[in-house]
């Protein structure tokens, strides 16, 4: 395997220590200034209406100043009333102006005080609520997803399993780039923003209570790295690799991945096998798109197909999984199937087809 040196390591973990946050997905909200200046608007309108309600009784409020009150008087007196402070140099002495004090200027008085102290608030009560958020999420995620990278091949393995009815709530991103995150948070997706050879990143996913991890990262010695920790940190968990050279794919199953795909391999025998007939190309290229069409998937066997060869299934079996052997339809070594094989069928779905939770797809290159 072609590694580079120590010191070209060293420099990758130093580019990728960053804060190593977690972002949640959100609905969509406004920036914060566009809040600010929302409820900055709002309370000047508040401000505005009380002045002209106050000019339009200004007979009724006497200026210890000069006696009368003009439209700029009727701002001040609004700005002192609303704020509470209240000089008492401009003051209602009818009774009109001092029913409309109680029943218009007071409920206006509150009303902006709920304003300003709500933008106050909001940006103190903000970091607790993104904590609450992040402590309910941690406690509730189990038998989740983490796909490291979010590229195209990671997020190609993402709309794959979502097809087959995982959650969005069950996937958990990782990835050195904010902007990858983002755009992660952005789809629905948890994310975190972090090195995933550092096992204080992939913890941060909660990659221990995983169920599977899939690994598409760009560079092949980093996803040896991150195979290694994340088996170090979960030894249940079902790890699934992308890889660009093919001659790295033994080093990653010895770094305890499940399954490795060579994604440059694959890609040049679909181009090849497109070439000599572009008909069998469209097929694999339907086959490797989970949802539509034609699907891979495995499957248990039932009672009812117990006993019979592949052949006399109603399904077109591809292989049958024997324990941790696969073997192809026609193998003699099959024989008949057991309740305890699985198959590996190909099947006709449409989009919305829901797969059964003891079906599970083939890992896609």
């Amino acid at each position: 395997m072609k590694l580079p040196g120590q010191d070209a390591i060293a420099r990758q973990a130093d580019e990728h220590l960053v804060t190593h946050r977690v972002k949640l997905p959100r609905k969509m909200v406004e920036h914060p200034i566009r809040q600010v200046v929302k409820r900055l608007s709002m309370a000047l309108l508040v401000l505005v209406v009380t002045a002209f309600i106050v000019y339009a009784d200004r007979e009724g409020y006497a200026d210890n100043s000069d006696g009368s009150v003009d439209l700029l008087d009727a701002f001040y007196y609004a700005t002192v009333t609303l704020s509470t402070t209240g000089y008492g140099d401009i003051t209602p002495v009818s009774d009109g102006a001092r029913l409309t004090n109680i029943f218009v200027i007071t409920p206006l008085r509150v009303l902006f005080l709920i304003i300003l102290v709500g933008t106050t608030l909001e940006a103190l009560t903000e970091r607790t609520r993104e904590e609450w958020r992040l402590n309910r999420w941690r406690s509730t995620l189990r038998d989740h997803t983490v796909v490291v990278g979010f590229g195209t091949k990671g997020r190609s393995a993402i709309k794959t399993v979502c097809a087959t009815g995982l959650r969005k709530e069950q996937v958990v991103v990782v990835d050195p780039s904010e902007k990858a995150i983002d755009a992660a948070a952005v789809d629905g997706f948890a994310g975190v923003i972090g090195d995933a050879t550092r096992s204080e990143v992939l913890k941060r996913a909660e990659v221990y209570r995983a169920k599977q991890i899939i690994i598409a990262t760009q560079r092949d010695d980093t996803a040896v790295l991150v195979t290694l920790t994340a088996r170090q940190l979960n030894r249940n968990a079902k790890i699934v690799v992308a890889v660009r050279e093919e001659e790295n794919a033994p080093l990653l199953k010895q770094s305890g991945a499940d399954a490795v795909i060579t994604s440059a391999s694959a890609a040049g025998r679909l181009l090849g096998l497109s070439v000599l007939s572009p008909a069998a190309g469209m097929v694999m290229e339907d086959l490797i798109q989970q949802g539509t069409g034609l699907d891979i998937v495995e499957r248990p066997v039932i009672k009812a197909e117990v006993g019979r060869t592949p052949r006399e299934v109603d399904d077109l079996v591809v292989s049958v999984l024997r324990g941790h052997r696969v073997l192809g339809y026609d193998d003699p070594a099959v024989g008949t199937l057991e309740l305890t094989d699985r198959l590996i069928t190909i099947v006709r779905v449409t989009p919305g087809t829901q797969v059964a939770p003891d079906i599970r797809p083939l890992p896609r290159t």
